[in-house]
């Protein structure tokens, strides 16, 4: 364990025993009124002046720390009558703010039906019940995995729907809304040239909602698109001029309009999985893949991240094993302090195993908590 990884961790023991949540403690260890606000406890430890100290060298500043809720959806999910654990948004809310979290994004608005306020909140009444839980908590929502119409051109139920959402995503407070999906699941060009012209029009409706329309990447989405001859017994392509398929999507919409959401997970998936294609001259041509370097290249085009981590393992398909943040081999370190646009980005915490069933029903919120606590110590590398 580092040095600072002690102080760290001595800090977080300290404040367990004062009894304060997170947001208490900072505020604790913060300015002359220190002393008074923890009245007869005496001096703070060297430990927690250390942690107040460097707060402001930390990659993600608190205001920034987030979770999206599907890391979580078996705590929502549950019967609050069959535990004691926490269960349904509400509780959740309370126990993500007790750990320090300020942001959440959605994954859906549905919960267990004995749950406060019932299975279904994907409504406008449902909405104002959420965005009273998370003013209660001091958390603001960002964003929503939610609803994308299938239908283009759309279909007036769709266009509804989409709607719906929207006001929906301005009653909760978002800056954004979104989907946990691809654009599409096609390898080639003509599939990826008719969802932009779906995603621009749908993001010039969010737009006018006062709203950023984005998109979320699994690995799939960095493979190399088809997008040359010769040709298939169907008409396709066959092979490709060595750009990715998201990165395409990025040049033909319209940057005012539409975002994109980067999972750094599956992103580094597609840099272990997709490193060869086929050229038009049918060469085989090598290209590693750069996560950090599209960011780069228009970092204000990614306003959300998952902060997704992964612990390198060659042996499986994908590369790396999920684990909580902070806890694996992905260098988010580099990663966030280089990707330019300081104090824009949102990274949201996501665990897709997190759920422990019943072997350990709440490890969910105990991997959240160990996350967070990642995310807070998390400094740019000394060089």
């Amino acid at each position: 364990m580092t040095a600072h990884e002690e102080e760290i961790q001595s800090a977080g023991a300290l404040r367990r025993g004062l009894g304060l949540n997170r947001r208490q403690f900072l505020a604790a260890t913060t300015g002359l009124t220190a002393a008074a606000t923890v009245a007869g406890m005496g001096p703070l430890s060297s430990a927690a002046e250390a942690a107040a100290k460097g707060r402001g060298g930390t990659l993600v500043p608190p205001s920034k720390r987030g979770i999206i809720l599907y890391t979580v959806r078996d705590a929502i999910s549950r019967d609050p009558r069959s535990t004691t654990l926490p269960s349904g948004f509400r509780a959740v809310f309370e126990e993500l703010s007790r750990i320090g979290f300020s942001q959440v994004e959605f994954a859906g608005y549905g919960q267990h039906a004995n749950s406060e306020g019932g299975a279904n909140l994907e409504t406008v009444e449902g909405a104002r019940l959420l965005r009273g839980w998370l003013d209660d908590n001091g958390l603001e929502a960002e964003g929503n995995h939610g609803f994308i119409p299938g239908s283009w051109p759309l279909s007036a139920a769709d266009l509804d729907r989409f709607k719906l959402h929207l006001e929906i995503a301005n009653i909760l407070g978002f800056g954004h809304v979104g989907t946990g999906n691809d654009p599409t699941g096609s390898a080639y060009k003509a599939d990826w040239d008719v969802a932009a012209d779906k995603w621009n029009s749908l993001g010039e409706i969010a737009s006018e909602a006062g709203l950023k329309l984005y998109t979320h990447n699994h690995d799939v989405a960095y493979s190399f698109l088809l997008d040359s001859g010769p040709l298939d017994a169907q008409g396709r392509p066959t092979r490709s001029s060595g750009i990715r398929r998201l990165e395409y999507f990025l040049q033909i919409t319209n940057p005012e309009h539409v975002w994109l959401e980067m999972d750094i997970f599956w992103a580094h998936v597609a840099q272990f999985k997709y490193r060869n294609y086929t050229a038009p001259d049918g060469s085989a041509q090598t290209n590693v893949f750069n996560p950090l370097g599209v960011v780069q290249k228009q970092t204000k085009r990614f306003p959300l991240f998952h902060a997704k981590d992964g612990r390198s393992n060659p042996a499986t398909g994908n590369g790396y094993d999920m684990v909580p943040f902070g806890t694996g081999d992905i260098d988010y370190a580099t990663f966030f302090s280089q990707m330019g646009a300081k104090g824009y980005h949102n990274p949201m915490y996501e665990q897709d195993n997190a759920p422990g069933g019943t072997a350990n029903p709440n490890q969910s919120l105990e991997f959240s908590e160990v996350s967070y606590d990642n995310m807070a110590a998390l400094r740019a590398p000394k060089h």
